[in-house]
């Protein structure tokens, strides 16, 4: 077994970022270092290795490939096949994400959004926006979930993609959380559950071989089974960003398959971003916030959606003069 099948076949990992350390090193790492003996590869070697990757690759999959690097590297340490890393030397930089200010899409374009949905997908959206889900989470959703009595919402999973395979799983960060319904929103679970019941769907739990589980899913494909997520994008929300004037309608390719110009901008996860900048507005703290989002840290939160804290150069401005520079006698003796 290679330095790098033993440091793949060690991570204590969920499945998913398995598949995705494996595709990353399969793909970006083993071609430049497989044949090579750790103990040749230099600093200057993996610096032009990376300049390589980020000429062609977003950053986010530089940063992934390094992280395998560096992995498969430390445990050559660790196994003393090398004296040190050279991925640790201060020449090699890996460049960071640049940091994009997010900006909310106005409630008109929510609201065009959603009246753009078929009946069957329409309160998707809708609780996108109310209730802040992740994607996924919105695909695992269940009506055990919903508590009408104490109009909360119990956020206990996901639908994953596990290669080829799908499974549910807890969601991002392994937090389960509850989040506040609104009265609206409820009425509207209520009428959609009357038109389109249920599905009962079962799914292996976090890995392709897990425990079984069965859940009566809010939300069903056209064929009657659980909605994938590229079926979703390519046939109903990206039409619905058409109908919105959000996107610009698809080209055709060669093979009369429609074709849209989108950005991670235009993806669902932009409804919690519209739910984060509603609940800023309407005077929710930031602690309350990350913990309605299932963010691991307050702190993240902050960082990503400070800006959109209304009034915040006001009331920073009011605090200093109110306190530190009002009106006092002044000594003129």
């Amino acid at each position: 077994m290679t330095v790098a099948e033993r440091w793949l076949a060690s991570r204590i990992v969920d499945p998913s970022t398995k598949i995705r350390y494996e595709y990353i090193h399969r793909l970006h790492v083993a071609p430049s270092f497989a044949k090579r003996q750790v103990k040749s590869i230099k600093p200057s070697q993996i610096q032009a290795w990376i300049s390589d990757l980020s000429s062609r690759f977003e950053t986010s999959t530089v940063q992934t490939a390094f992280l395998v690097l560096q992995g498969i590297l430390d445990l050559a340490v660790a196994d003393e096949a090398i004296k040190r890393s050279p991925a640790k030397s201060p020449i090699v930089q890996v460049p960071k994400r640049a940091t994009e200010e997010i900006t909310a899409w106005s409630d008109k374009c929510v609201h065009a959004l959603i009246d753009a949905h078929p009946a069957l997908f329409r309160l998707l959206p809708m609780l996108g926006a109310a209730c802040g889900l992740r994607q996924g989470e919105l695909f695992g959703l269940a009506l055990e979930d919903i508590d009408f009595d104490e109009q909360v919402l119990h956020v206990r999973r996901q639908i994953k993609k596990l290669g080829a395979d799908h499974v549910f799983a807890l969601p991002k960060n392994d937090r389960e959380r509850v989040v506040p319904l609104p009265g609206w929103a409820a009425e509207a679970i209520k009428r959609h559950v009357s038109a389109h019941p249920p599905l009962t769907c079962s799914l292996p739990w976090e890995k392709v071989d897990g425990k079984v589980r069965t859940h009566n899913l809010l939300f069903r494909w056209t064929d009657d089974r659980f909605i994938k997520a590229r079926s979703y994008s390519e046939t109903v929300w990206k039409p619905a960003l058409v109908a919105a004037g959000v996107i610009l309608a698809p080209d055709k390719d060669h093979r009369q398959r429609s074709r849209y110009a989108t950005s991670r901008k235009e993806g669902l996860h932009q409804l919690r971003h519209y739910y984060a900048s509603v609940m800023l507005t309407g005077g929710v703290s930031v602690k309350e916030l990350a913990e309605y989002l299932g963010h691991a840290d307050p702190g993240f939160t902050l960082r990503v959606y400070a800006h959109m804290m209304p009034g915040s150069h006001d009331r920073a401005r009011s605090a200093i003069d109110d306190r530190l520079f009002r009106p006092r006698a002044l000594d003129v003796s």
